[in-house]
């Protein structure tokens, strides 16, 4: 299939999340199978794009938390369709992942968007949910063997906590990835609180967890 049509196709799967409909999802995406799309592209060129795309919307105050729930069972039903057809081990290696918002902080749309993608890749995610107190992240870690360790914060307040929670899990486990994100964060913040990685936004999450597991794997 040429280029130009299956990044038309792909576009339309994206479209579909973020028009919450649920059948047409299903739909594109069995085509792209038929078409000999990779299901992996489908799935993050594809559904995550849209699911990215929802959550800039819900950040502008265009959707809110109603249409979010729809646009991801789109994407899940998209989902069902691809994940069969996936060659994990050709793609990533997909590895165990502890998420969590800090204690403190009861903002998890961002980390739900965030799972939402980890999930669409493959990864084994065990969700410790909001204000989740420092110690149970070092609690999960040493109970699955996690191989790495997504903390969210949306308040300034509650990203304070991170460089304890980041103390505490490199004195259980040092070779643990741990992935910051959450809007009052960057770059230089992530590395002064001793992070592993940092990302912008639920994609390129994937995208570091997976850069910096394969480092470590």
């Amino acid at each position: 299939m040429g280029k130009k049509n299956s990044s038309e196709l792909l576009k339309k799967i994206h479209d579909a999340v973020v028009a919450f409909d649920e059948e047409k999802a299903a739909e594109l995406c069995r085509k792209a199978l038929e078409d000999g799309i990779d299901p992996y592209d489908a799935i993050m060129k594809g559904l995550a794009a849209g699911m990215d795309t929802v959550g800039d919307l819900y950040e502008k105050k265009e959707y809110f938390v109603p249409e979010l729930l729809l646009c991801s069972d789109a994407m899940y039903a998209g989902l069902d369709v691809l994940r069969p057809h996936v060659n994990v081990g050709e793609h990533q290696a997909a590895g165990k992942i502890v998420m969590g918002v800090v204690e403190g902080d009861i903002h998890d749309i961002g980390k739900t968007l965030v799972k939402t993608m980890f999930e669409a890749a493959g990864w084994e995610i065990y969700d410790l949910g909001k204000d989740v107190k420092l110690g149970r992240f070092v609690e999960e870690v040493q109970r699955t063997g996690a191989d790495v360790v997504a903390l969210s914060a949306l308040m300034t307040t509650s990203m304070m906590a991170m460089p304890k929670v980041i103390e505490m899990l490199k004195a259980e486990k040092p070779e643990v990835v741990v992935l910051v994100g959450g809007a009052p964060l960057n770059e230089e913040i992530a590395q002064k609180y001793g992070a592993d990685g940092y990302a912008k936004d639920a994609i390129s999450a994937v995208h570091e967890a997976e850069r910096l597991y394969k480092k470590v794997a």
